[in-house]
């Protein structure tokens, strides 16, 4: 399916944060999907993704969680990238951040072209964390994590309760996906996360892909993995489909 993209401004306590749309080029009404950035900013990576699935029939918005420190930043994947990236992503708060995606939750539901069952989300990195805060915190119908870092040590800024801790808040259905090999999230965070969701009887799948690392749905990544990113591709597909469609 054709795509079309727009750069969009929401108001969120008293500001402006932009975000990035991409939706079918076609007339109707489509499910909406919210686009968590990885450290990197809504770059090339995030915006070719937003792209894909808005190919599989749906209106994404990437909203642009860094507006508050470092608005509009794009980095690249490398160390200096990463060193800034980690630096913003440590100013982030979990109030904030809250408050961020409930306004853009409210934006897209507002959208003429937004229709379907319940709004989806999915995040990489930084934003895998959000995507399972949200849906802990908010109205979410399907969530994909990728590779969610921190969930089980605490909450962005360390405000309130660990995000792990804030499981029992899950509505809809959450797919976790991890790599073996990832240094960022230990086995032990992992199995924290399965274990929460298990107890307080989420409706969930967690994957915890062979051999791979950190970012492996990225290509341009050095962890990128076209098999197992291939694999995850399907999964949330089919999550969207089944919930949101």
């Amino acid at each position: 399916m054709k795509t079309t993209s727009e750069r969009v401004t929401i108001d969120v306590d008293g500001r402006k944060m932009s975000g990035y749309v991409a939706r079918p080029n076609a007339d109707g009404r489509w499910p909406g999907v919210l686009l968590f950035m990885e450290i990197f900013g809504i770059n090339a990576h995030i915006r070719s993704v937003a792209d894909r699935i808005a190919a599989e029939g749906y209106v994404v918005m990437a909203p642009d969680l860094f507006h508050r420190t470092a608005p509009g930043i794009e980095l690249g994947y490398d160390e200096a990238g990463l060193q800034r990236g980690i630096e913003i992503m440590s100013q982030a708060k979990a109030s904030e951040v809250v408050a961020d995606v409930g306004a853009a939750l409210t934006a897209l539901q507002a959208r003429a072209d937004v229709g379907g069952r319940g709004v989806g989300t999915i995040g990489f990195c930084f934003g895998g964390h959000v995507a399972y805060l949200a849906a802990c915190e908010l109205p979410i119908a399907a969530t994909a994590s990728f590779y969610g870092g921190g969930v089980a040590g605490g909450a962005p800024g360390n405000e309130g309760p660990a995000t792990v801790d804030r499981t029992r808040g899950i509505n809809g259905r959450i797919l976790c996906l991890f790599g073996e090999n990832d240094a960022y999230i230990p086995a032990d965070d992992v199995a924290a996360v399965r274990d929460a969701l298990e107890k307080n009887d989420i409706r969930h799948e967690v994957v915890v892909y062979p051999g791979v690392g950190h970012g492996f749905f990225c290509d341009a990544r050095a962890d990128y993995d076209a098999e197992c990113a291939g694999d995850a591709w399907n999964k949330v597909k089919a999550l969207f489909k089944e919930s949101l469609a």
